[in-house]
């Protein structure tokens, strides 16, 4: 049971969503009272007590604040309100909103993205204050849906055109998400209010917690915050130490390089279960697929042993920290290559990835090495095949395997004056998708995007997956690594020090969808992701080493 109030400390009272409530003065936080006592779920927790993700955004008289560094005794007599406290015409429009302009896909970082937008709004900002949307963001991350289609959806609220197409077919939409997610995924309204169906969301009341312990076993509590307490946990920092390559450049005389680092997947619904003594544990991929970075995890093992073995229901939570330690990274390469597609690609050892780059590039020979370093996995988003393209794609080394085969079909690279440039990159996926990309950098940088992908099935969808793709490529290219010590130890704890790129660093992106295309629905984002990423390389005039540092914006 969680301790008792001190004497000396009389119980907290303040106003929540225009209910009075009273709480003990335990040193809980905000979030953990709002979630854990009070059964407010749309607060999400996706980095806490880091305060840098802005999914536990709530308003505390009138004003955002994020919950998971506010002590509770700080709100002692003052007024929070929820995304749940909305008036609900408000949080009705929002959710419509986001949906329509497919701001949302899984959901969890939205609910506080509303309630800060629903602050500014009550500002009076205007509807095409794009910049003031764009400095408010910068509270928050999304890893999803690339930053602009919030600012859509920002547009559409405030300017009074938040309703969808009624005649929108959302069982397509969710097939769509399904195959860009590769998991599956529901898409309405509310999921952008956070009815995900999170696997933390949905955990009994009276459940025990646990958390790892930093030795290989579990921390368990009464409560999240006795669970952390019992296992000492310290607060990731970001490091000072610099972000290095594990891997050099095999020799030879190529006529393109590429080396990359360590890079976090960044997903902002951390890895939770929870089970019944007996039970099944529930899924850690409530409504998307992480890009890939929980189909491995070690919580849903942990909620059914741990269930068992207490006879209490157990949930089981990493931390920010817990996850960038333990979850796995896309492995980092170094290669050479010649313009008939002949070249050497070192990756760090990863099961598999043989013949993940043989099918996008055959002439491309692979040679794995052991580094100490975080666990990888061919999970991950385009893991392996990727890397082949984009090296490819500046060598120069067009398809000429066959009309189906995957590969580069077309590269175009202009350099321009002040470091402006111009890259366009077209591909087949292995899954079949096309995509073309064209990146501009520059005074005035752009995006364009088209793909095709088989039946579009629902255009928002496609098109916000598409956006996403190419922030998290562009942020691949330009901005994110891990710094990993030489016995293989991650130093990058914070969501903040991955370099996943802001909403004011991104540039405006373009898609264009075929409309045309009549054959099965493939992932289309995926292909649009590499198309992206070689594309923003070869406008930058294509230096080896990723992140090349170059902003966008």
């Amino acid at each position: 049971m969680t301790a008792p109030t001190p004497p000396n400390r009389p119980p907290l009272t303040f106003t929540v969503d225009g209910r009075s409530v009273e709480v003990p003065d335990d040193g809980s936080s905000l979030l953990g009272v709002l979630r854990d006592r009070l059964g407010i779920r749309s607060a999400k927790d996706g980095c806490s007590p880091q305060g840098q993700c802005g999914c536990c955004t709530v308003l505390v008289d009138g004003q955002p604040r994020v919950a998971c560094v506010t002590p509770a005794r700080r709100v002692r007599g003052r007024t929070i309100t929820t995304l749940d406290g909305l008036p609900e015409d408000e949080r009705r429009s929002w959710a419509e909103a986001f949906c329509a302009t497919g701001a949302s896909q899984c959901g969890f970082c939205t609910p506080g993205i509303v309630v800060r937008l629903s602050g500014l709004a009550a500002k009076g900002t205007a509807a095409d204050d794009t910049a003031a949307v764009e400095q408010a963001l910068l509270a928050h991350l999304c890893r999803c849906t690339g930053w602009r289609t919030i600012l859509e959806a920002w547009a559409a609220h405030v300017g009074g055109r938040a309703a969808g197409d009624p005649d929108r077919d959302l069982e397509a939409a969710a097939r769509r998400a399904t195959i860009e997610g590769r998991t599956p995924q529901a898409v309405s309204p509310e999921v952008a209010l956070g009815h995900g169906g999170f696997a933390d969301d949905g955990a009994p009341d009276g459940a025990l917690v646990a958390v790892p312990d930093g030795a290989g076993g579990w921390s368990v509590g009464e409560t999240l915050a006795e669970a952390r307490a019992a296992a000492g946990k310290v607060q990731g920092r970001r490091t000072t130490v610099e972000v290095r390559h594990p891997l050099e450049p095999p020799p030879g005389d190529w006529a393109a390089t590429l080396v990359t680092t360590w890079v976090e997947p960044g997903y902002l619904e951390l890895d939770a279960s929870w089970c019944e003594p007996g039970g099944e544990p529930a899924s850690p991929l409530g409504n998307g697929g992480a890009f890939g970075g929980k189909l491995s995890t070690v919580v849903t093992t942990a909620a059914r042993e741990l269930a068992d073995r207490h006879g209490r229901p157990v949930r089981v939570l990493l931390a920010r920290e817990d996850a960038v330690r333990m979850g796995p990274k896309r492995p980092p390469v170094a290669g050479g290559m010649r313009a008939d597609g002949s070249g050497v690609l070192r990756v760090v050892a990863t099961p598999g990835i043989g013949e993940v780059v043989a099918r996008v590039a055959p002439r491309l020979h692979v040679e794995q090495v052991e580094v100490p370093g975080p666990a990888t996995s061919l999970d991950l988003r385009a893991a392996g095949w990727a890397e082949a393209l984009v090296l490819a794609a500046g060598a120069g080394a067009v398809l000429d395997e066959g009309a189906d085969a995957p590969g580069v079909l077309a590269v175009e690279r202009e350099a321009g004056a002040d470091g402006a440039g111009r890259g366009a990159v077209a591909l087949r996926s292995p899954d079949g998708a096309v995509a073309r990309a064209e990146v501009v950098t520059g005074d005035d940088p752009r995006v364009a995007v088209e793909v095709s992908c088989g039946e579009v099935l629902d255009e928002v969808v496609l098109r916000s997956y598409c956006i996403g793709a190419a922030h998290m490529a562009l942020g691949w290219v330009t901005s994110e690594g891990l710094a990993v010590d030489d016995e293989g130890r991650v130093h990058d704890l914070t969501i903040r020090s991955f370099g996943i790129l802001r909403a004011v660093d991104m540039p405006p992106v373009e898609v264009a969808l075929d409309r045309a295309a009549s054959g099965p629905p493939v992932n289309g984002s995926d292909a649009v992701f590499a198309a992206v990423a070689a594309a923003a390389w070869l406008a930058q005039g294509a230096p080896p080493a990723w992140p090349t540092g170059v902003r966008l914006r």
